[in-house]
This record gives structure tokens, sequence and C-alpha cells, in this order.
């Protein structure tokens, strides 16, 4: 087949795909009246993530399962807008890794907001100036994020669903490497980088900023200057990716939660048979109250994914238990769990039962 025959095939397939993108789409202007009328939420990621499982589960390549995910999620972005406009604070500024997660989650067409704190990402969300929020809450390199899990403590709100987002580092640049002298970004990733920084710049200065995105503002206009930052910060101040992946580390995460108003009645969120549950919990000072409190969660064979304490901001000494399990709420196994553990604890919040997270890279 000739190369115009093999591209008048692709211009009937583009026509196909369009026709049955726009009935999609008219499908979900139909669900999105559906839901205005009977008040379920706009965004249901237990129906995404079936979603997404079938579509790799039906495909059968040559563009493997990332590629179609990427394509499906844009495709759900676009008409979920016609649904309704979804609007998401995250942690700014933009072209950071949050802002990467919020696009992860919702795409390019949801109306995303930048917040200068975790706290104000919580506020937004609380008072419904926007419809969710994206705050990140642990790395594999760091631990738990404490801005997040203290906030929980005092928020009403619940956890929606999680992300993984694969953290990689960029040197971005408009000058060649030979000629930079000066690299910006924040203290962090000269951190994660510094055997590299080391290897190939060792003469470079460091200049810390507030934000990976600052530091590639500062970058794009200074000669023989570059910057540490997100592949999406080189897009928008339109730097070149001198050379990518330059962490020390290749294994480093940072898990986000989507947080939102809690679900109630027929539209709490469904189990999907891959789904974590993330509870608060505070416990009365007597010797073996923690090992106590677990046996309910042993006994009912629940896995147990992460455990975290904070001070309660109650009263001095006092703590409380962040744990992570897999497992949904409205399973049997883990509503009996919970009841247990409700009857020996001082406190116990139901953080939320979401999607179990895959790894995004």
């Amino acid at each position: 087949m000739t190369l115009d025959e093999l591209r008048e095939r692709i211009d009937k397939a583009d026509a196909h795909i369009l026709e049955l993108l726009n009935e999609r789409a008219r499908y979900a202007e139909e669900i999105g009246r559906i839901k205005q009328s009977t008040g379920k939420p706009i965004y249901a990621p237990e129906r995404e993530k079936l979603i997404f499982e079938q579509l790799k589960k039906n495909n059968t390549g040559p563009l493997d399962a990332p590629a179609i995910r990427a394509i499906f999620r844009e495709i759900i972005s676009a008409t979920r807008a016609l649904e309704r406009e979804v609007t998401v604070a995250y942690l700014g500024p933009r072209d950071t890794f949050s802002h990467m997660a919020a696009l992860r989650v919702f795409g390019a067409m949801a109306s995303l907001h930048p917040a200068a704190t975790v706290d104000d990402v919580f506020t937004e969300v609380e008072r419904k100036r926007v419809d969710y929020g994206v705050v990140p809450v642990e790395t594999s390199m760091g631990g738990g994020v404490s801005d997040t899990l203290d906030r929980f403590v005092v928020s009403d709100l619940r956890i929606l669903n999680e992300i993984m987002l694969h953290i990689t580092q960029n040197l971005l640049s408009n000058s060649e490497l030979e000629n930079i002298v000066k690299v910006y970004s924040k203290a962090q990733p000269f951190v994660q980088c510094r055997n590299w920084l080391k290897a190939h710049l060792p003469q470079a200065e460091l200049a810390e900023t507030s934000s990976t995105a600052e530091a590639a503002r500062v970058a794009a206009a200074e000669p023989g200057a570059a910057a540490i930052a997100s592949d999406l910060a080189a897009e928008t101040y339109h730097l070149n990716i001198i050379a990518s992946s330059i962490e020390d580390a290749p294994h480093n995460f940072t898990r986000f939660f989507v947080i939102g108003h809690e679900r109630t009645g027929r539209h709490r969120a469904k189990p999907t048979g891959h789904d974590k549950t993330a509870i608060l919990f505070s416990v009365n000072d007597r010797p073996g109250a923690l090992y106590a409190l677990l046996q309910p969660l042993a006994r009912h064979g629940i896995n147990l994914t992460r455990i975290e304490s904070r001070p309660s901001q109650k009263r001095a000494w006092e703590y409380v238990f962040f744990v992570d399990f897999m497992g949904h709420a409205g399973e049997p196994h883990v509503h009996d769990a919970l009841e247990e553990l409700k009857a020996e604890c001082s406190e116990l919040k139901v953080l939320g039962s979401f999607p179990e997270g895959e790894l995004e890279e």
C-alpha cells in the first residue's frame, strides 16, 4: 500500500473517530441532565476506574495501556465538561507536580485553580468555591505531608480518589549544557539531583526559588541559566529539556488525594473490587492501646498499607493515627472491622473509601 493510500485510510478512520466522539458526547449531555435532576455527583472516580480497566482489557494494540489511558482521560474530561464545568483547586503554582496530578485526574477541560497552601485548597472546597481539591499526602522518599494530614483532623471533607505520580526532574534551559552557569529550583529538587549536578554541573551556582515553576520562569529570561522542573514547565516557558530524569533515585513517587464533600445515600461510591479506605482515630493513653485497636483489622483479614501518627492539636502529647488499608467501607468485612474499632477508640473518622490509585509514569 502506498503512502497516499495509507493517508487516505487514516483520513477515513479520523472521520469515523470524530463521528463516534460526538455520539459519545451526546450520551454525556443526556447523562448530565439526569445527574442534575437526581443530584448525582458530576465526578465518579469509581466509574472512571471501571472504564479504564475495561479499555485495558479490550485493548489489542499497537497502542499501549498508558497511551490509551491518556487519550481517554481527555475524552472523558471533554465530555464531562459538557455535563457541567468542573472546578478544581490544587497546591500551586501552575506547572508544578500538583498541577500535573490535577491534570492527570481531571484532564485539560477542567477549570483548575492554583492555591498558595494546602490549607487554602481545603478552604476553597469547604466553602464550595470549587468542586474538588487535589493535595499531596505522601512521598516515597520523605513520608507523609504533615500539612495535609493535620488538615484532615479538623475538616469534614472526604477523600474521593488517589493518584500516584512518578516524580521525574528535568534540567530545562535555552542554553547548551556546557554554557550553563546557574541552576534555579526549590531546595528539594537540588537534594534529589545532587549526584547528577555534581557530575555534570559541578561549577554551576545553585539558586533556590519558591517553586520549580518559578525556577523555570526565571531561567527562561536569563542566558546561561537553567531550572530543575517538570516537563510541563518546559512547555509553558518555552524551555528545552537539556536532560530528563536527572533525579538520583529512580523510584520517587508522590501520592495525591482528590478531596470533596461527602457523598451520601444512594450517591455514595460503590466498591470497584480494587479499593482503599483511609481512617483516622485517637486512642486512650494506656499500655497496648494501639495494638488492641489494630486487632479488629487483623481479625477480619484487612491488609494495612500505611500507618502514621500526628499530634491531635487538642491536648499536649495526645496523638491521632492515620491508617490506610485495602478494602471498601461498604464491604461487609470492612464494615464489621470498623464497627469493632469504633467501640474501642475515643474517636474514629472514616476519611473515605476510593479506588486504588495506579502508578502514573
